[in-house]
């Protein structure tokens, strides 16, 4: 997440502002925190092989806390240096990302998988960005977006020598998650709506890598039904009864489509959020302006649950995998049914 204030230790002060909404409605969830419950997947789905099964008990896992681990162990090693724009770390993770994409069907975009930011001038620096075209003759001209930032702070003042802020939760956590979605539905490969996974750099100086993809997708006037991102979820919440929150609670029905989706209350509403407004601070805020259709962040980070946030400190030792390897498989569900569904569901209010 982009810079936050020292009002809680760190509060997150993303990137630019926005005017108030009423949050009142607050959903009232029965999950634990840690939840380690059933998940309902698209009983039209049947593998028997691999890591992805729809058993007859209608129990879906799809994701292993060691296929996390993997992943995570790689983006938050001091090899990509804290994957800081430009620097020679963070292409070292668009490297392993590209590859993610490469080996699970997932095709460029556009010409290339790095889309270099037009608005960006410290260097070079660029987005990784992935399709999975649809299969529905019709609504494979509606896009679902997939997003996370995959860059970081890179190297800071540390504590006993340690210098290098590796960011497992800011946002190597969202990184892998997203990468864990590309791989399920790159091998299925029945989503009837096309995908773009979509993984920004610059979201730590200012949203920039969003911003020049919303405009780039915008001025190609693309059909985008959503956009979903994933911000900060590598630890459980702290004494809630849901596992994740979701920004802009109050402004459209994607938490009610989630939970429903989910046969389960796994989102709810995060007083917190609202009071800073963090709707507009994280890369959904640009999709928003630029098309101005359902565009909000998923998130675990509660202010009271992590406090580590860009510090040295931000290791993968402190992360959940048990927790977030829940959190994708209690989301594809919900995925499989945004992309799927013959109507948009999702809708602003």
């Amino acid at each position: 997440m982009k810079h936050i204030c020292t009002v809680f230790l760190s509060f997150l002060v993303l990137s630019c502002g926005g005017a108030k909404v009423d949050q009142s409605t607050v959903l009232n969830p029965t999950n634990p925190k840690g939840v380690k419950g059933q998940i309902v997947p698209n009983t039209t789905v049947e593998k028997t092989e691999g890591k992805m099964s729809t058993l007859k008990t209608g129990v879906g896992i799809y994701t292993t806390s060691s296929d996390i681990e993997a992943t995570m162990s790689f983006l938050t090693s001091d090899e990509l240096q804290g994957r800081d724009t430009g620097s020679e770390g963070i292409s070292k993770a668009a490297g392993f990302i590209q590859n993610v994409f490469e080996e699970n069907n997932i095709v460029p975009y556009f010409t290339s998988y790095r889309d270099t930011l037009s608005n960006y001038s410290e260097g070079t620096a660029y987005n990784i960005v992935g399709f999975l075209p649809g299969t529905d003759a019709e609504l494979k001209n509606e896009i679902v977006i997939i997003g996370a930032h995959y860059d970081h702070i890179g190297i800071i003042s540390g504590n006993d020598g340690d210098t290098i802020a590796n960011g497992a939760n800011d946002n190597a956590s969202g990184t892998t998650t997203v990468l864990e979605f590309a791989k399920y539905f790159g091998e299925l490969k029945s989503n009837k709506r096309s995908v773009i996974f979509a993984l920004f750099s610059a979201e730590e100086k200012g949203l920039v890598g969003s911003k020049h993809l919303a405009e780039k997708l915008q001025n190609e006037n693309i059909e985008l039904y959503t956009m979903l991102n994933f911000e900060m979820v590598g630890v459980p919440m702290v004494d809630k009864d849901h596992s994740l929150y979701l920004t802009g609670y109050e402004l459209s029905n994607l938490a009610e489509v989630t939970n429903r989706y989910a046969n389960k209350n796994l989102v709810g509403f995060l007083p917190k959020a609202k009071e800073l407004n963090l709707f507009r601070r994280s890369d959904n805020a640009p999709f928003h302006d630029a098309f101005n259709v359902p565009s909000q962040t998923y998130s675990s980070f509660d202010f009271t649950n992590f406090g580590e946030y860009h510090k040295v400190g931000d290791e993968a030792s402190l992360m959940d995998y048990n927790y977030m390897a829940t959190v994708v498989n209690d989301i594809i569900p919900v995925l499989t049914g945004i992309i799927n569904s013959p109507i948009k569901e999702v809708k602003y209010n």
